[in-house]
């Protein structure tokens, strides 16, 4: 089993808690990410601390503001190392208005350069933001491997399933207010399917009392397993082999 995008330094107990209990139930891989300079960093050492971690580097929309030429010179150098599985996450969010949209604009393009220049996978974070998120993608990532972070879009997963573009879904595919979201998760080939925890958030709904984390992946994968009508250990050989193609773990 993997987890696709996580946030270790955000999650409460402490890294070697996370991953042992990760490990305890079958995770194997996990991708954390980075959010700025200090969460890349962090993301790093943790990679460097456990073999069952890898790192994504990037600069999220809502810490955007003011991004310029030596922001991207850091995440250049911050994604040059050993350890890094992927460029994000970025994207465009428009929920919450804390970086002006040119920013987050100016930082999404510049991660989508970056990752055509290093040759990693681009995660994408979008929120209430699809149109120009898709807009961009399309104008920017043509030949980039691109991850659709947190599937929200089930309106346009057939676009991002042409534009060969992966699609990672997190707990909230198992919330019951979202049915075409959980309906949009049958549809995804499994050479293109992740499943993924965001922890701290978006707990799966068997556990949703709790703070999410990365051993809570296997709910997720639980819950799409039936939707697909397939075995889950089918769906964890199939979510491992994708996960090691993306991210070259």
């Amino acid at each position: 089993m993997i987890d696709s995008h996580t946030h270790l330094d955000s999650c409460e107990p402490p890294n070697d808690e996370l991953v042992a209990a990760a490990e305890a139930v079958g995770v194997t891989k996990m991708l954390t990410v980075g959010i700025d300079g200090g969460s890349c960093r962090s993301a790093l050492a943790a990679a460097e601390a456990f073999p069952q971690v890898w790192a994504a580097i990037g600069r999220h929309p809502n810490l955007a503001h003011g991004f310029d030429d030596a922001d991207l010179a850091e995440l250049r150098a911050l994604a040059a190392h050993e350890r890094c599985a992927a460029i994000g996450e970025t994207g465009l969010d428009y929920y919450r208005d804390r970086a002006p949209r040119e920013d987050q604009e100016r930082a999404f393009r510049a991660q989508i350069a970056l990752a055509r220049e290093t040759g990693k996978p681009l995660v994408i974070h979008t929120r209430e933001a699809e149109e120009d998120t898709l807009a961009i993608l399309r104008e920017d990532a043509e030949g980039v491997t691109v991850v659709l972070h947190c599937f929200s879009m089930p309106g346009h997963l057939d676009e991002a399933l042409d534009r060969g573009w992966y699609v990672s879904f997190a707990g909230n595919v198992t919330y019951p207010r979202n049915e075409a979201l959980a309906a949009a998760a049958e549809r995804v080939p499994a050479e293109r399917l992740l499943v993924e925890t965001d922890a701290p958030y978006l707990t799966p709904q068997a556990v949703r009392k709790e703070r999410n984390q990365p051993a809570f992946v296997v709910h997720t994968a639980r819950f799409l397993a039936e939707r697909r009508g397939v075995a889950l250990e089918e769906l964890e050989r199939d979510l491992e082999r994708t996960a090691a193609r993306v991210f070259g773990w």
